[in-house]
């Protein structure tokens, strides 16, 4: 064995694993825009657990969604502490502060025990040099021919590309180093789950580029979990994914192949797995997923968000009468505001003007109707992607409601719950880890 793959990092040799949080092997992220939803999306992870799969629920809201909203981390905990004790569920569940960064995370540290460090803006601007010259001078294991099992190409690389991978994600690494450093000096080491986002760059990791970046993790000490690269194609809030499908099962196998290298070359937590980013409703690369998992005997953490806000309008719809008019106003206030609404999601959706409905016309709709529009059921001819995405990004309106949006939601419960319900489980939770 070469001389570099001996050291472990110190890491894990203060702390015993087993004294440690440890995210299981599946794993779903839920958000719950407005904390009505906890229970409705635990009985879909009850659901699972009687059919003999184990996924965990990891209840995510992101700082930019609290500040909209006008809500606070400690409230997404009281939901999720209220719903494991109501229905009773005896199994792990965590609190995720979604992509915070150094001058967001101080609010989160109290009621979170997972974060997901989002250093995005910093992917592409380089490292010093000397910290670029010490990290290649340390990892000569990167230079050369290089073999990764389960990655049928292998891989040649020189010193110069080396240098211009570390000079693109470097200085992320580094200040997710210093990120993940003042989380454990507010909540302790082993005592919450790192996430590292790196999915917000121009173009996917190579299988060479991923193995270069956990090695820089590795050095950073940051004993991440889960780590969510950039995959090829579109992933579109609210909607299916867009792109080349054999292209991404081949991207998802390779990083699940880099993630199992990196592991036993850098020491990094044997648990750590791919976390998908925007993964709700992507139903056609949950199988390409799934067959990556068997294959290499792996977990993922799957995030999804808003598709539970769409099920609450789906649900005021469904139920008529007041929570459909309320769901028509939401509708007619988000097609004024479009471009105010969609602005900050520019980059993940494709909304055709020309098919968005006029709110003259949905306010004559049925329950049916609006309800068909906004169901994502690509079969149905009268499903509406382009109005799906603007209410996905829309929730801003219904926040802006206060008491009434949240009355009506606690007076339709069981009409609201029983999409949410049905949503997570039918179309996320069983094609993914029931493989049904």
């Amino acid at each position: 064995m070469a001389s570099w793959l001996v050291p472990r990092k110190s890491w894990e040799k203060k702390k015993s694993m087993s004294k440690e949080i440890q995210l299981p092997k599946y794993s779903v992220g839920v958000g719950d825009r407005f904390a009505h939803q906890a229970k409705a999306q635990l009985r879909a992870c009850i659901l699972s657990a009687e059919q003999g799969v184990e996924v965990i629920p990891v209840w995510n809201k992101s700082n930019r969604e609290h500040t909209i909203i006008g809500s606070e981390p400690s409230a997404t905990r009281a939901a999720a502490d209220e719903a494991v004790r109501t229905l009773g569920w005896k199994k792990p569940y965590y609190v995720d502060a979604d992509h915070i960064n150094l001058k967001t995370v101080d609010r989160f540290a109290g009621p979170c025990d997972f974060f997901t460090i989002d250093v995005a803006d910093l992917i592409g601007k380089a490292a010093d040099d000397a910290s670029v010259r010490s990290f290649v001078d340390k990892h000569s294991e990167l230079l050369g021919e290089l073999r990764i099992p389960g990655v049928e190409r292998s891989f040649t690389t020189d010193r110069n590309f080396v240098v211009d991978v570390a000079n693109k994600y470097l200085a992320a690494i580094q200040e997710a180093g210093r990120i993940y450093r003042h989380i454990e000096q507010m909540k302790g080491r082993g005592n919450f789950i790192a996430e590292v986002s790196m999915d917000e760059t121009d173009s996917p990791q190579t299988p060479v580029e991923l193995l270069i970046t956990l090695a820089a993790i590795a050095d950073e000490g940051i004993p991440i979990q889960t780590i969510a690269p950039k995959f090829t194609g579109r992933f579109n809030k609210g909607v299916d994914y867009s792109g080349d499908l054999k292209k991404f099962a081949q991207e998802f196998s390779n990083d699940v192949a880099v993630i199992a290298y990196a592991i036993e070359q850098y020491g990094l937590p044997k648990n750590l797995k791919l976390s998908v980013h925007s993964g709700s409703d992507k139903f056609s690369i949950y199988k390409p997923i799934r067959e990556a998992m068997k294959k290499f005997d792996a977990g993922v953490h799957l995030k999804t968000a808003g598709t539970t806000w769409l099920e609450e309008i789906i649900g005021l719809a469904e139920a008529g009468g007041d929570g459909l008019q309320l769901a028509k106003e939401i509708y007619a206030d988000a097609y004024a505001h479009q471009d105010e609404l969609t602005g900050p999601y520019a980059a993940v959706i494709d909304i055709d003007p020309a098919k968005l409905p006029s709110p003259a016309e949905v306010n004559k709709w049925s329950s049916e109707q609006f309800v068909s529009a906004l169901r994502h059921d690509p079969k149905s001819p009268k499903y509406n992607s382009s109005m799906r995405q603007l209410l996905h990004v829309g929730f801003k309106v219904a926040a802006k409601m206060g008491d009434r949006y949240l009355k009506l939601l606690k007076q339709m419960e069981d009409t609201v719950g029983k999409n949410v319900t049905t949503n997570l489980f039918d179309r996320h939770i069983k094609p993914l880890f029931l493989g049904a």
